[in-house]
């Protein structure tokens, strides 16, 4: 099996952050890394570049790092609130996903990609959740999500509830109301029969 050398230009999770030199697969590093522009390969002719490359990574890479953690500072005590509709048994129609986590995040003023967002499924129960956000490959903060019963749903809730109680109120009043006295049902009145004699 064929294998080479390249030099990490972006950080994969399955090989490893930007600026290391893996050892992987011909045929992976041809087809996949090097035309995405993810990877260089690391030649014998190319080890200066590759060596001075590195450092500028490293070097950029500890800025970034220096980034995430102040902004892991800044979103320490996130808490995101989502309002949904939410079916008879409590599981939401439709769910909270990482993409709506990174766009309400955006919303308070932090950029966050979507793909740093670190939820195994969606959620599809209302509740309480802990989401951990990976800013860097190093830093990782956890942003608090709360999912609601949707405004609009949880008022027709109420109203639908305040009705059914107020028909078990007033069934309880008509219980405990004492039942009229029955009326005497009304006589037929009695017909004249002289008068169809006379005709």
């Amino acid at each position: 099996m064929a294998t080479m050398e390249v030099l990490l230009l972006e950080e994969l999770d399955s090989l490893g952050g930007r600026g290391d030199i893996v050892r992987v697969k011909a045929r992976y590093g041809r087809n996949f890394l090097l035309p995405r522009k993810m990877a260089i390969e690391a030649t014998p002719g190319n080890k200066r570049m590759i060596e001075q490359q590195r450092k500028s990574l490293l070097k950029r890479e500890a800025e970034e790092r220096g980034k995430a953690e102040t902004k892991a500072g800044e979103l320490r005590n996130l808490s995101l609130e989502f309002d949904r509709k939410i079916g008879e048994q409590g599981m939401l129609y439709g769910s909270v996903t990482a993409l709506d986590i990174a766009e309400a995040v955006a919303a308070k003023g932090f950029e966050v990609d979507k793909r740093r967002v670190i939820l195994k499924d969606p959620i599809k129960t209302s509740g309480e959740f802990d989401v951990k956000v990976k800013l860097h490959r190093e830093v990782a903060i956890s942003v608090k999500v709360v999912v609601n019963r949707a405004a609009v749903e949880a008022a027709k809730a109420a109203e639908a509830k305040a009705a059914e109680q107020a028909k078990a109120a007033e069934a309880a009043r008509a219980a405990s109301r004492p039942a009229p006295a029955p009326q005497p049902a009304p006589q037929p009145e009695p017909e004249d029969n002289e008068s169809e004699m006379e005709e």
